[in-house]
């Protein structure tokens, strides 16, 4: 059996704010049901050549990728007679608009699960590429291909957001076509747990981008960045991205951003399975019943999980915390990156220390970390100290609390050592990037064709 993307429409009306601000709510879930889910998108390329892959034709495709995938029980996910997407146990594998290939990760219970399934995931790619002669990018960016020489997936919804990106910003493509990330998504436990940890993680997503930056590259030369993919977020489309100030503002909950979300331009409506063409109008209209395209008529509980899908803030709340931060990386920063944010979040006292650590900072100063920690990484300045210092702190916090919860995998091991590779760059103050900047302009020469068996998977 095949799947199909929901149709859009059905179900009962929302009738006001409170609705809407309470389907946020209802991701509050006791601290023994916490689970987390991993998130990460690569890029392929044909073995020959190093070319992007295109959906379908001949040749290594994303299409033969997909079907492949299948015999591993995945189930496909079909959008207008095109396989757009796989899902099994809970977790799927989707397509980004320029065929970068996205494992949604399964809710589990401990970190040492989620990087088994990362690493799970991975083996399974690999048999299928190598049968079809494709390989697997870990990057932030996309090192060589201009726009122009990226595919676009057939997704209805991609065309919208391509016609619509240029009105907002100057690198929307850029995101689209040319970006991976890995996200890490955490519960909360009630209203202040959720505030709490935003505000934290709002803070704290800088450090993720220097420890995680992984995007030096483009065009086939150096950009100038160690986290090109989080400079490109800068100009995408400012009504929809961010660090939220107003999510440290007193009296901030879940209908201050069912608020805030209402007033984010629309991309598009589900109707009969088909994309409706809702881009820059007004979510808040729909829900008086005044959206133009569907005059009289009220959104469903889908429209608002499709509204909130749009939104791109560096920490994104639907039923649950994304923290959107990270460029893609290698096997190791996978399982890392969920290592990192879970000792922050899932052990009280470890979460104190957080917010201790990040209660007095301005707004100023942190939208000034997310822009500088996309130029220079660890060597951030940051009031008396780099962003290097900051790292070894939160660091130091986050192993504290992997350590009190005490998860531990049959080698007898706790989710601690998955930080070890992080100790490790702040120790040395080296980035992923610093890394291949190195390679680059060393024993590589200035080509750039070596990244594509330096950083493959």
């Amino acid at each position: 059996m095949s799947g199909t993307y929901n149709q859009g429409g059905e179900g009962a009306a929302i009738e006001d704010l409170d609705m809407l601000a309470g389907h946020l709510a209802s991701g509050c879930k006791p601290v023994e049901d916490f689970r987390i889910g991993t998130e990460h998108e690569k890029f392929g390329f044909a073995l020959e050549g190093h070319t992007p892959l295109p959906y379908s034709g001949d040749g290594p495709t994303v299409r033969k990728l997909l079907d492949g995938m299948t015999r591993f029980n995945w189930e496909p996910v079909i959008e207008d007679g095109d396989v757009v997407a796989l899902k099994r146990d809970g977790a799927s594998i989707t397509l980004e608009p320029g065929g970068q290939f996205e494992l949604s990760g399964a809710p589990l219970e401990n970190v040492h699960d989620t990087c088994y399934e990362v690493n799970h995931h991975l083996r399974e790619v690999r048999e299928v590429a190598d049968e079809i002669g494709a390989g697997f990018l870990g990057l932030g960016f996309s090192p060589k291909w201009s726009l122009e020489d990226t595919p676009m997936m057939p997704k209805a919804r991609y065309g919208l957001m391509k016609d619509y990106m240029p009105k907002v910003g100057s690198m929307g493509h850029q995101m689209m076509f040319r970006s991976c990330t890995v996200q890490t998504n955490l519960d909360f436990s009630s209203e202040a747990d959720m505030v709490k940890k935003l505000r934290v993680s709002l803070a704290l997503q800088p450090v993720a981008t220097a420890l995680f930056s992984n995007s030096p590259f483009g065009d086939g030369k150096l950009n100038g960045f160690q986290s090109y993919r989080s400079h490109v977020w800068t100009d995408t489309d400012n009504h929809r991205t961010g660090m939220l100030p107003f999510a440290f503002e007193e009296g901030f909950g879940f209908q201050q951003y069912a608020d805030w979300a209402l007033d984010v331009p629309m991309y598009f409506v589900k109707r009969g399975g088909q994309y409706l063409d809702a881009t820059g109008k007004s979510f808040r209209d729909f829900l008086d019943g005044r959206l133009d395209i569907l005059p009289g008529e009220k959104p469903v509980l889908t429209d608002w999980e499709d509204h909130l899908s749009t939104m791109f803030p560096e920490v994104r709340l639907k039923t649950f915390l994304e923290m959107r931060g990270a460029d893609s990386g290698p096997w190791n920063t996978l399982c890392s990156l969920p290592a990192f944010w879970v000792g922050l979040f899932y052990d009280d006292t470890a979460l104190d220390a957080a917010w201790d650590l990040v209660k007095d900072w301005t707004a100023d100063e942190r939208e000034g970390l997310r822009l500088a920690a996309a130029h220079h990484g660890l060597r951030t300045g940051f009031r008396d100290r780099t962003m290097r210092d900051l790292a070894k702190e939160v660091l130091s916090i986050s192993r504290a609390g992997l350590n009190a919860r005490a998860r531990l995998n049959g080698h007898g091991e706790n989710e601690a050592h998955f930080l070890d590779d992080l100790d490790e760059m702040v120790a040395t103050g080296r980035t992923r990037s610093d890394d291949l900047i190195a390679r680059f302009n060393g024993e590589w020469n200035g080509c750039i064709e070596p990244v594509f068996t330096e950083c493959a998977y």
